[in-house]
């Protein structure tokens, strides 16, 4: 999975012409280590959403990969 979710960031980065990251972890924040803004996390949830049919904002703000992987767990 986090491949997965490696490669719809770097999707997302790309969309936005900016710098593609070659690894995430747990900790890895969106905003502050990715430099996602709100435009590039609105597209995230969309593709999110598409590949694992869930919606990663639905209970409230996600600030880390970690949270993101965790609300993905959930749903299986």
């Amino acid at each position: 999975m986090d491949k997965r979710l490696l490669t719809i960031i770097n999707t997302v980065l790309l969309n936005r012409g900016k710098k593609q990251v070659k690894k995430i972890k747990s900790k890895t924040n969106l905003r502050n280590d990715i430099g996602f803004d709100s435009l590039d996390l609105a597209e995230l949830t969309v593709r999110i959403e598409a590949e694992f049919d869930i919606d990663i904002f639905e209970d409230g703000i996600v600030n880390t990969v970690g949270e993101i992987i965790s609300k993905i767990d959930s749903k299986k």
